[in-house]
């Protein structure tokens, strides 16, 4: 049957709600989310408008951004009206925003406290769907000398070998060190192996005369940090 529907048109639509126009006479702000998303994938498909489609892509994922942010080229594709080109520009827009946040906290270069951490590491660990293990070499007055990836693993898990954290912190002759890695799933509660590693590495700092500050465990929502819960 014909579809007469032609609200489905962007075109067709009264200025004030084209999502291109809405944001030249009105900010960024007007806008939803799924319109924002319109005017990067411009069209939709025969049944949908390009809101229309970018509404139903957001409620697959919760409506939530970060959520979002976690699919891949091959998932939006499942969308008919999506194809590579949408899907990569999808992508390369949230992996943006990402990197804007990322810049933003890098600006806080000197801990002080655990929340300092998560705040400057979160956006290294936003949307991972594995594990990776990074170390913070800090300066005597606690600012960050450098921020290195260590070992990059699995969903469960990665492996850390100490030799490479003392060799990094030698190297950049850090005075102490914060070490952290991401739950993809979510769950804040250290495992076994993370409580153990934490113990090796400290040992190994007295060794070395490098005092271990902290070691914060991140996900998406929140932080563990073994020093706030005594566990240092």
């Amino acid at each position: 049957m014909e579809n007469t529907r032609q609200t489905l048109n962007i075109k067709s639509w009264a200025e004030d709600d084209r999502p291109r126009e809405k944001l030249f006479l009105k900010g960024r702000q007007a806008l939803s989310d799924a319109e924002l998303i319109a005017i990067l994938i411009g069209s939709g498909n025969r049944e949908e408008s390009a809101v229309e489609l970018s509404k139903r892509i957001l409620n697959s994922a919760s409506n939530n951004l970060s959520e979002l942010g976690k699919l891949s080229v091959s998932d939006l594709m499942n969308f008919k009206g999506i194809g590579d080109a949408k899907a990569i520009s999808i992508i390369a827009a949230l992996e943006l925003g990402r990197r804007r946040k990322e810049t933003e906290t890098v600006k806080r270069d000197k801990i002080s406290c655990s929340k300092d951490v998560f705040e400057i590491m979160q956006p290294f660990m936003l949307d991972l769907p594995h594990e990776e293990f990074w170390l913070l070499n800090l300066s005597r007055s606690n600012s960050v000398i450098k921020k290195e990836l260590i070992s990059r693993g699995g969903v469960s898990g990665t492996v850390v070998d100490t030799k490479m954290i003392f060799k990094s912190a030698v190297e950049n002759l850090a005075s102490s060190i914060i070490i952290c890695h991401n739950h993809p799933s979510g769950n804040l509660k250290p495992s076994d192996a993370d409580i153990r590693i934490t113990k090796n590495i400290k040992e190994a700092g007295r060794v070395m005369d490098i005092q271990l500050f902290d070691h914060v465990i991140i996900t998406e929502s929140g932080y563990y940090s073994f020093n706030d819960e005594g566990m240092l």
